[in-house]
């Protein structure tokens, strides 16, 4: 029985996202739970995934969309169903295509164009330009190799991010890939013919040297990079915290001599399953000092301090497009192989695009570490709807004190960022003094 399926509510408070890619073409069957289309969200791409077996009767919009949450974006049937008058059925479901909006309101999204051009619009009127969708969009077609296929119109370059990432991990300038989607956009299966293509094919000769060589045309003055969807939602959560949230630092340095012994032992016991690293140890801690200091594990809401029962850590993760912090729930109770391997699994699919909505949300406290970058000490901003923020910077060599005698040692800066609405300056110093004992003596963290 034919059914219509929805633009799903992926991100919280999210009136639209932009449907990115379908993953099943027109008249393809697909197995439960698979990934019929990828969904782009202010944080990340979005699989959206099959209740239950079907085959896909129509897609009513086009890759590159935006589409409101609950609009009509495919029709789907039970495995080998087939319609013989598929303007009758859409009339039926109450979707027909010519009083579809999604479809007439179709517009491109310019996420990170190759070159600066300038905005498509009428010259007579500056309204942008809309075209028309096209009949079936979603339909695959065998991807042209380089050099076949329809030209691509001069100007910007439209490309999913999923295409955008493959392409550029695999050294391929985008702007040489032919693209077989709307408007030429370049989708995954461009990107792959053009990769089985060259493997498929000889090396090309060596140019023969030239004394007569052209001179590289001289680079623009500047460029400008538009704003990913990603880029400009961190923009306005991170003013927002600034302005709203009292923001307050406290300081501290630590010993980390036991610390980093303790993680060679437990890598060296470990024998290569998962490595430890430094940072994971210390969001071990961070829970460990949540359970001891429960006053800095809150958030500030309209009508309460809210006080949460469990230790979830978000960690920091740079990715090409922006800066996301997936959530490591309740931590307190977790291994530190198992914290480990979580964050290296949550950061790869950070990376890719992949992590879910719910991974995304919760927590109290963010962990950002910028230790490998050699920096030695900073101060974050707090990541809304968090109560603080832990700055981790890099294990440095320092004379220390000890036993009377200076010796050499290592150190690490820690700094707290803390809003001061849910939580006072006695709070943050007690919880600090927590993280400090137990970094300096860990083997309370594998307790």
């Amino acid at each position: 029985m034919a059914r219509v399926l929805r633009m799903p509510g992926v991100s919280a408070n999210a009136t639209e996202a932009v449907l990115a890619e379908w993953l099943v073409a027109e008249s393809a069957e697909f197995a439960a739970t698979d990934a019929l289309a990828t969904v782009e969200t202010d944080k990340a791409l979005v699989d959206v995934e099959a209740e239950a077996a079907g085959v896909v009767l129509k897609a009513l919009v086009a890759a590159g969309s935006q589409v409101e949450v609950g609009a009509p974006i495919a029709v789907l049937g039970a495995v080998g169903e087939r319609v013989d008058d598929l303007a009758a059925l859409l009339r039926e479901l109450g979707v027909a295509e010519e009083s579809a909006p999604v479809i007439a309101e179709r517009r491109d999204v310019p996420d990170q164009p190759v070159e600066r051009t300038e905005p498509d619009v009428d010259p007579g009127s500056g309204a942008p330009v809309v075209e028309p969708a096209p009949e079936s969009p979603a339909a695959a077609s065998p991807a042209p190799v380089a050099g076949t296929g329809p030209a691509r119109p001069s100007g910007r370059v439209f490309a999913s991010p999923l295409a955008r990432k493959i392409a550029r991990d695999a050294g391929l300038a985008i702007e040489e890939i032919p693209g077989t989607g709307p408007r030429h956009r370049v989708l995954r299966r461009d990107v792959d013919a053009l990769l089985a293509s060259r493997r498929a094919a000889p090396p090309a000769p060596a140019p023969a040297p030239t004394s007569a060589a052209p001179r590289p045309a001289p680079s623009a003055a500047f460029e400008d990079v538009p704003h990913t969807r990603l880029r400009r939602a961190v923009a306005e959560r991170l003013a927002t915290s600034k302005r709203e949230a009292p923001h307050f630092y406290v300081r501290t340095t630590v010993r980390v001599e036991r610390l980093l012994a303790l993680r060679a032992e437990l890598n060296d016991a470990l024998d290569g399953e998962v490595k430890v690293s430094v940072n994971d140890l210390v969001v071990k801690a961070v829970a460990l000092a949540h359970e001891r200091v429960p006053d800095l594990n809150v958030t500030w809401t309209d009508d309460a301090v809210r006080r949460w029962h469990a230790a979830d850590i978000a960690v920091a993760v740079a990715t090409d497009r922006g800066l996301v912090t997936p959530v490591l729930r309740d931590v307190g109770h977790r291994s530190v192989s198992s914290v480990a391997s979580t964050v290296r699994e949550l950061a790869g699919r950070a990376r890719e695009g992949r992590l879910r909505q719910e991974e995304l949300e919760g927590g109290s406290i963010t962990v950002t570490n910028l230790g490998m970058y050699g920096v030695e000490e900073f101060a974050a901003i707090i990541n809304p709807p968090h109560a603080a923020i832990l700055a981790v910077g890099a294990v440095r060599e320092e004379p220390v004190v000890r036993d009377g005698s200076v010796v050499p040692g290592s150190v690490m800066s820690l700094t707290l960022s803390v809003d001061h609405r849910p939580v006072d300056g006695v709070v943050a110093a007690r919880w600090l003094a927590e993280l400090t004992g137990l970094l300096e003596r860990p083997v309370r963290l594998l307790a």
